[in-house]
This record gives structure tokens, sequence and C-alpha cells, in this order.
């Protein structure tokens, strides 16, 4: 009974943090509940029954597999359970999601009692999550003669599970709840400092805002039963900077509907809202628990009686307000007119919210069991000889004749599946794509393995290239919480197939390198597709698409991701970089310089960015692709002449290699596979058999961006804007100035160089830059920590082998050690060089921070509130973004510099040069 007892301790604990019983997913413990069942004079056995019937994780997890197992011997009469009656017992395996249950179903609706197989079959007409091993065994059986598979089959092919589903409700009536003024990142909804807890459904939910909204949230619940609370970024975004399933999850947690009464705190059907609509990666994972997710557009820019904007002081068009969503708002959605309306006032059109697709996952209660149904449909169909009933919405396939192709729209036309033969698509078109590389990172890892087992998934699907499973956001501190989490993650992976950055045998070194930078290395086609569980999965090869955990177990699973061809915004440069500016300066600049081009519009926002970076390769070009998720764009991709690909791609072999001398490739050889494509590609462009992908002369794009080099005169820095007065100005990224509007007199509290914003250049500059000011300066005194993560541990092996680390190692009074990894978080920093284990540090703020009301300088990506730094009580924190030499001058005179200080700091100094192509980079 220890297991049981220790289960009953830990309830007995959860209860003072108010929290409920934890589910149950350990075949061990629910034998024992199962024993205790069996056991009608135990003292546990009525709690037993609740656990059992409401409290245990479905899928394949191994208690899921003890719960089918125990429902089939209570339907068979083996075992009697006066609570639990053979038909209770079919209604509790049709809620278990695949898995066990499938098997367990198949084996009573092809046995031999015929009322048994009827009643399996009734409840196997309404599942989807069958694999292989699943519609093999039907198909079988159907060809044997079976005429209770034949009756299942063809209640697939007509797409049964699907069509008998009730309607969605033609009125959705909501209530408003203001969640914030301005964009409103997915760290407000689940806090990346709660990073360890997400597997834990009901405790994570706790950290969704802040306890007085979740107050308020239920106080609107109790006076508007009736309705559903939609939460709302006011004058912003809803849900910029990452796909999070667990922001989305929390919101559903406390405002969606439960997806079964016997399985705890999975909710489905959040409906939220934003000013300037929803992210686009943050909208996918809306639509994989069915929610909805609206673009307000309830402040619009003033214009005069001319048509034209009107501008304030400082240019910023002003806003009026169009309508009203103030908290407590009661409107309508209709999802046949698809219009919003407070009362009988039409509001706004909302039909984007409302396509076939669209109405197709909110029926289903998801985007995945649309997935499953349609490849359920198409094995029916095909078993059967037949051509599949038009049951879903057709994809909507867009073709412009004569119109060219941009670069993203070739490589979903070579990756698509199911399209109409010959048919060539353009931006718009939904498509189905075969994805090649898939990322899995360790703090959304755990709820990729839940969602894998709740969709019953075993194993990597084989048509994905290469899967790799990183350790990089718990990287900076092995706790007690880390120790307990990422092991089991790392087994699981793989175990499914992944290459994974620990070892679950302990047959080679564990690495922590930053998942952006590994996907990025072991992407060895331009023509990929890539899908990775975070925002930032954006690859100078290929084009990459950050996603919640649920899209990535999605992908994992079937190899498939299905989405619309986005528009492009083609981005190209003109003049010449100045000789003392850093390209991370560049990247910078191309947002403002967007921004004034367009009048304040980001054009980026929801669409690819192509951007013809030409010459540099992978690594540097890195920098710009990795940004553009905080320029809101839903990916990026680079067109680069052959010769750079080339290198690009060799760079790319060698890092494999390592993993391989390493010894992580895995008994597929993976690895070894993907230098195998690798070559072939590298012969492909040096024979002209297919050159370097580029899109075509006559390609259409959204718009063109010209970024000029020649008025970059200085130092870029995104800055958060913390006491702008219009709140939704603060915390964005488009505020980016020159340095000198510092005037040198900023005080900087600490530096940070490192996450996935910088590669092995960065690392040369800030040791070229210490001896630099050594030199001038006859020593270097930090007059502020400075905080080093490189990205990978293949970067520290160069910069041994050249030198440089040990110039940092002069001046640091911090190295890593990975014999013995820090157990605690730092919480206060000495004015010195850190050198920290590569990973993501303080970017990812889980586990390291800047102490709080710091003002930082960083190469990191993330200014939001709170991530970096957090505020006091009496001052702000503040994450400001530069290229290295200005953090690295910023800790040493504690204070932005001067233009003439830095001009002198990096004299001589081999920055990261970009010089436009000369090419023509189209086809």
């Amino acid at each position: 009974m220890n297991i049981y007892s220790d289960y009953i301790k830990e309830i007995e604990e959860r209860k003072i943090q108010g929290l409920h019983p934890k589910p149950i997913d350990d075949a061990q413990l629910l034998s024992e509940i199962i024993a205790q069942i069996k056991d009608l004079d135990n003292a546990n056995r009525e709690d037993s029954l609740q656990f059992f019937i409401y409290n245990t994780l479905p899928g394949t997890t191994s208690a899921a597999g003890e719960k089918a197992k125990f429902l089939k011997e209570i339907i068979l009469g083996e075992s009697v359970v006066k609570e639990i009656t053979p038909a209770f017992a079919f209604e509790l395996l049709s809620h278990m999601k695949g898995g066990a249950s499938i098997k367990v179903l198949l084996d009573l609706a092809l046995g031999n009692d015929a009322a048994i197989a009827k009643e399996a079959a009734s409840v196997l007409k309404t599942q989807v999550y069958l694999y292989d091993a699943d519609t093999s065994r039907l198909k079988e059986a159907f060809q044997n003669g079976n005429a209770i598979a034949k009756e299942i089959i063809e209640s697939y092919a007509k797409a049964e599970f699907f069509t008998k589903l009730p309607e969605v409700a033609e009125e959705i009536k909501v209530v408003t709840f203001i969640a914030g003024e301005g964009d409103i990142s997915t760290d407000l909804l689940s806090p990346g400092n709660q990073a360890h807890s997400r597997s834990d459904r009901e405790l994570h939910g706790k950290c969704m805002i802040t306890p007085q909204a979740q107050e308020e949230i239920k106080a609107l619940q109790a006076q508007h039963p009736d309705k559903s609370v939609m939460l709302i970024a006011e004058k912003g975004t809803m849900g910029v900077g990452s796909s999070r399933m667990s922001g989305v999850n929390n919101v559903a947690l406390w405002t969606g509907k439960q997806a079964s009464p016997y399985i705890p705190f999975v909710n489905f059907a959040p409906i939220v809202g934003g000013t300037n609509g929803i992210s686009p990666i943050f909208l996918t994972t809306v639509d994989v628990t069915g929610g909805i997710g609206l673009d307000l557009k309830n402040w619009v820019k003033k214009v005069d009686a001319e048509g034209n904007v009107v501008r304030n002081e400082s240019g910023e068009p002003i806003l009026e307000q169009a309508y009203s969503v103030a908290t407590g708002t009661v409107l309508t959605i209709n999802t046949k007119t698809k219009k919003l309306y407070n009362g009988d006032q039409e509001l706004i059109d909302i039909s984007r919210s409302f396509t076939p697709q669209k109405m197709e996952f909110i029926k289903a209660g998801g985007s995945y069991a649309i997935v499953f149904g349609k490849k359920l449909q198409t094995f029916a169909a095909k078993t059967l000889g037949i051509e599949a009933p038009a049951v879903f919405a057709p994809s909507k396939e867009i073709s412009h004749e004569g119109q060219g192709l941009t670069a993203v729209e070739k490589i979903f036309n070579r990756n698509a599946v199911g399209t109409t033969p010959g048919k060539v698509l353009h931006a718009g078109s939904d498509v189905r794509v075969e994805v090649n590389i898939v990322g899995s990172q360790d703090t959304t890892g755990l709820m990729t393995a839940q969602e894998l087992e709740s969709m019953a998934a075993t194993v990597i699907s084989p048509i994905v290239d290469g899967a790799y499973q990183s350790g990089c956001h718990t990287a900076s501190v092995w706790d007690k919480k880390a120790q307990a989490n990422i092991p089991k993650l790392m087994k699981f992976m793989n175990d499914f197939g992944l290459i994974t950055a620990r070892d679950p045998k302990g047959v080679y070194h564990s690495m922590t390198d930053v998942i952006h930078k590994v996907l990025n290395d072991i992407t060895i086609d331009e023509w990929a597709i890539i899908i990775g569980g975070d925002s930032h999965t954006r690859m100078s090869k290929g084009v990459a698409f950050g996603a919640d955990s649920g899209t990535v177990a999605l992908a994992l699973a079937t190899g498939e991701a299905s989405m619309p061809i986005p528009e492009s915004v083609k981005v190209t440069f003109k003049g010449e970089m100045k000789s003392y500016m850093d390209f991370r300066d560049v990247v910078h600049a191309t947002q403002a310089q967007m921004l004034k081009q367009f009048g304040g519009e980001n054009v980026f926002q929801g669409r690819i960015i192509e951007v013809h970076i030409g010459t540099l390769t992978a690594d540097q070009a890195f920098t710009f692709t990795d940004w553009t998720a905080e320029m809101k764009a839903k990916a990026s991709i680079c067109i680069s002449e052959d010769e750079t690909l080339i290198e690009s791609l060799e760079i790319a072999k060698g890092r494999i290699q390592i993993m391989i001398d390493k010894g992580m490739d895995n008994a597929k050889q993976v690895l070894k596979g993907l230098i195998a494509k690798a070559d072939k590609r590298i012969a492909e462009i040096r024979s002209g058999e297919k050159p370097a992908l580029t899109p075509d002369a006559n390609a259409k794009y959204y718009a063109e961006v010209v970024v000029d080099l020649d008025v970059i005169a200085e130092p870029m820095i995104a800055d958060p804007d913390v006491n702008n007065a219009d709140v939704s100005k603060r915390y964005t990224h488009d505020t980016i100035r020159p340095l000198s509007f510092y005037g040198g007199e900023k005080k900087v509290d600490l530096g940070f160089i490192g996450s996935c914003m910088v590669h092995k250049g960065d690392m040369k500059i800030l040791a070229q830059m210490l001896k630099n000011i050594e030199a001038q300066q006859g020593k270097v005194e930090f007059q502020a920590p400075l905080v080093v993560a490189p990205p990978t541990y293949n970067i520290v092996d160069e910069l041994k082998a050249e030198g440089d680390w040990e110039v940092l190692q002069k001046y640091s009074g911090f190295e890593f050690d990975d014999n013995a990894p820090k157990a605690a978080a730092r919480t206060e920093y000495e004015n010195m060089l850190y050198l920290e284990r590569p990973g993501c540090n303080l970017c990812m703020g889980n586990q390291e921070k800047a102490a709080k009301g710091d003002t930082v300088m960083a190469t990191s990506t993330r200014l939001f509130q709170g991530r970096v730094v957090e505020d006091t009580d009496t001052k702000k924190g503040e994450s400001l973004l530069s290229s290295t030499p200005v953090v690295v001058l910023s800790t040493i005179l504690g204070r932005t510099p001067t233009i003439d200080e830095y001009t002198a700091a990096v004299d001589g100094i081999n920055l990261t040069k970009f010089a436009p192509s000369h090419k023509q980079l189209v086809k």
C-alpha cells in the first residue's frame, strides 16, 4: 500500500495549496486502486472508485492501459463492480482517446459476443485516434468477411465521428475581461518563471495573470453563468511572443469548458480577442483547443476631414474608440452571420475567425480531431475502394494564372499533400504539408509528451527527417524541479525516436545547446519545413514555424502540419554598412525603417519575411530570422547565393558529425542520414541541377521593404519604453532608438550576452573587445555584471581551440562546471564576467533573473515585462536589446556609452559584417 499511501500524502499536501489530487498516470498506482475497488470491504474503496473514474489520464499513459484492461474485464463479466456497469464501462472507454482503449474496443468489437461487439462498434465509430496497428486490424478483419469491421469502416468512410457531432451554436454570448492594455505576451498567461509546473495543469493555472484577475473572472462567471468570459488585449495584440500551449490551457482552464467529465483539468473552447487581433502562432494554439480568436479592431486611427491620419506630437497615430469592450460588456458572437454584436448593434465583421476550417475545429473540439479524422476517412474509403464522401470543408486552393511564386509558396507547393494534382497554389491556400524537421524544448516538452500520450502516439512518424529534444530552457540551474522532470522527458522522447540532449543511459555527455541553434544545424535543405516548440523556431535554411506543444506532438506523430500559405513581405538591402556597425544593428534598423516606410503599420505581422540576405552564412543570418518572432512575423525565410548556402550546409554537416561523434545518433542513424541528405543537396547545387532556392521574378508580395544601410549611422537599441504615457506602447519591439538618444547617461545594472541571438562571432567580438579595452585603459574593470551564455558547446570547443576562451577565462570570476552545475538560481551578481553554461539563461526568465528593478542591456530577444527582470514597487525593470559590443561596453562603463566611446572600443575589431548581394536572387 506504499504507493497509494504516498499518493494520499501528496493529496493532503496539495490540499494545503488549494489544489485537487494530481491526475494519475502511473500503472502501479492504478493497479493498487483497482485492487481496492475489487475488495468490497476495503476502507479506501469509495475514494479508489473516484480516482479510477474521474482522475486517471487517458491515451497511452501506463495508467490508461490498466484502466482499459479493467474496463474490459467488467464488460466481459470477469469482474463485477456495481458502480461501473458494462454500459458505463463503454462510456468510460469512449472518453479515453485512443491507445489502450482502442485496442480493448477492437478486441471486443471483433470478438465472439455479438451484443458486446455491437456496443463496442458503436463506441469505435466515435473515435478518431487510430494508428496503423489499429486500422490494420480493422482492414484484416474486413477482408476476412467480418461484418462488424465492415460496419465500422463504412462509418469511418462517412466520417460519422464528425457528422454526428452537435453543430456549432449560432449565437455565443460572451462577457469581456480586459486582461491588459497593449500587447499581451504569453508570459502574462503562462509566466516563463513557472515553466516547471506546466504539465501540472491545475497548479500552473494559478499563475495566469494575477490572483486578483482570477477572482474577477470568477466573479464575472458567477454574474453571467450562461456566458463565456472573453479575455482581451485592449489596444494591442493577444498572445505575442510565443505559441505557448500552457497559456491557452490556462485561459481554457479559467474560461473554457471541460473536455470530459472523466478527465480532470483539460478544458477547451477558450475565447480571446485583441484590438489588433491574435498573434499568428498563438492563434494556431487557440485552434488546437477548438477556441475562437477575434480581431476586434475596437480602436482605429483618427483621420481628418481629408482622410489623413491625425498624429500626436511624437508622430504616432492618434487612436479613437470605435466601440467599447470594457470589462463586463456583454457581446454576442453570431457564427452564422459571422458578426459581433452588442445587443442589436452590429459592431464588426468577424468572418476571418469563422472560416469553414475553423468552424470544423470548433465543432470537433479542436484541430487534432479534424487532422486524425481526415486520415481515418481516407483510410476507410481506400479500404472500401470508394471515393471519400465530401464531408469536410474543401481546402481553399488559390491559384493566380501567370503569377510567379514567392520562396515560401514554392516550399509549400513542394511539400503539399492531398492537393489538386498539377495545381500551383498561392498565398491564402489551405495546405497540409509534410514536415522535415521537428524540435521540442524542455519547458514545453513535458506537455508535448502528454499530448503524444493523449493522441495515443508511440513512435515518431517515419516521414520526419530528424527531430530533436533540447535541454536548453532548464540549463542554467540543475535544481530539484529540473532533476525530477528532465531525465523523465529525455527518456520518453528518446524512446519515441528523437535525438535527445541528454542520454537516458548516460552514454554521452549531456548537452544544453539552445534548441534553435541545433535545429538550424540539423536543417540540411533550404526547401525544408520545420516545426518547433518555441516561437524562435526561425531557421535560416528552410521555413520554420514556432508552434505550441500540441502542434509539435502532431508533427512528431503524423509528420504533417496544416496551415494556410502565408503572404510574404520582401526585404532587400541597399547601401553599405559602416565599419563600426554590427549586423544586429541592421536587424533593429529593419524594424524601424519598415515602420517608417509604412506610416507605423507593421506589415510584417502575421506574414513571412522573405529576407534577401544573400551573402551571410546560416549562423549570422539566423540573427535576422530569430528576431522576426519579435517583429510579429509568422516566420522568415532566407534567400542565399549558391556558394553561401553550400558553405552553410558544410558547417551544418560538421556540427552534425560532432553530435554523431559524441554518440548522439540513434538506432535508425538519423544524424548520419542528415549528412547524406546534405551531401546530396550540395551536389545538386554545384552541378546546377537544383540551384539554391529563389523566388520567381514575377512573384507577388504583400509589401516590399528596402533597408538603407547608409542611414544606419550608430548602434540601434530596442527599448521597452517602460514609462511611455501610452501603456499600449510599452514593452513592444517597435521602439528602436539610436545609441545617442541616451547621451551616455543611462545607468546599466547588468549585461547579458547569450542565448539564441548570438553566434560564435559574438563570442570572439567579446574576447577582442576585452583585449582592446585592456590595451587602451591598462585593465578591464566591470562597473556592472556581465553574464555570458554561449548558445552551444561546439562554439565553446571552437573558442577553446582558437584561444578566445582563454581570454574570456582571464576576465571571468565564474565559469560553469558541468560536473557540478548550479543547484540554485543566482539572486545576486558581482561586477564581473560570468561564463555560464550553454543555454537560454536570462532570456528564458524561468531560472536565472536580473535583480528586480534593474536596467539590463542584453543581446536577448525578449523585452517583455517581468521576463528578464521584474519590477520593484518604485522602479520598473527594463530589458534593452542591443548588439554584443554595446552590451560589453555598457557593463564596463556601468552606463550606455557615447558614440565616441563606442567607436573607440570597437576599433579594429572584426564585427559581424554584411554586404548585400550583387546577384539577382530571383529565378
